[in-house]
């Protein structure tokens, strides 16, 4: 029965792959005008372009998608949505979770390697080298400069998944120094079901299925000064990990 269910499983991941692949190559040449556009304009169309790949990919993968509300959102203003970050899917799923309002993804510049997709990411995503001081720098302040035009950016402040069988890994810095800075608000999101979408393992394990995200109460930093980086920090871990394991996040052990 497991062997059956690992055949059928890659084959599934494999017409996933090309259903992706099409849909990249339909939105390719409009995602090429638009990055004449500039970086606003252009990339607000871009991300347009992207929810419309990542809406139809999951259709046509039967993957449901649903936000769920804990606290009422406005998306009139900006703010610095940050995410738990566990699988592949987790891309797809957070341009269906933030489809309401302009956004810009911090992501690693080393994606921007692939062919083609490489291109798209590169024109929609804040690029980071983690491994370069002088980048850092530089990406922390388009970031900053994304909010100043009241365009919402996205974070993983784990950094990279979080291969453990705790709810989070520890979280960096940078996005709690961003919201105190620039005194934006920070809106936790947790998606509980990306890690049984596509493990993280292996590309060939994605399955149909749920998908949900759950928006936590908005946490203001009004008033806070650099020195309470730590605090604001752990009290968004400690809501963000209590959401995961109240709805039984199921890599939790």
């Amino acid at each position: 029965m497991k062997l059956a269910r690992r055949i059928i499983g890659f084959i599934f991941s494999i017409y996933a792959f090309a259903v992706f692949l099409l849909i990249m190559f339909l939105v390719f040449p409009f995602v090429i005008m638009a990055s004449f556009l500039g970086n606003e304009t252009g990339g607000n169309i871009i991300y347009i372009l992207c929810r419309f790949w990542s809406a139809t990919c999951l259709f046509l993968w039967g993957i449901r998608h649903k936000n769920i509300y804990e606290a009422p959102h406005d998306a009139t203003h900006p703010c610095i949505f940050l995410f738990n970050h566990i699988s592949y899917m987790d891309i797809p799923i957070l341009m269906m979770a933030f489809h309401h309002q302009h956004i810009r993804v911090l992501g690693k510049i080393e994606m921007t390697k692939i062919p083609i997709f490489g291109f798209i990411y590169r024109h929609a995503v804040v690029t980071v080298d983690r491994s370069d001081a002088a980048h850092r720098a530089k990406s922390v302040l388009r970031l900053k400069a994304m909010l100043h035009k009241n365009i919402s950016i996205v974070l993983a402040p784990e950094g990279t998944f979080n291969m453990t069988p705790a709810p989070l890994k520890e979280f960096y810095d940078g996005a709690f120094k961003i919201a105190i800075e620039t005194q934006t608000p920070i809106k936790p999101v947790v998606f509980l079901d990306a890690y049984d979408r596509l493990h993280y393992k292996s590309i060939f394990s994605m399955t149909p299925g749920k998908s949900r995200a759950v928006y936590l109460p908005e946490i203001s930093v009004a008033g806070l000064t650099i020195s309470d980086t730590a605090v604001l920090k752990q009290k968004v871990y400690n809501a963000m990990e209590a959401s995961l394991i109240k709805y039984k996040a199921s890599w939790i052990k």
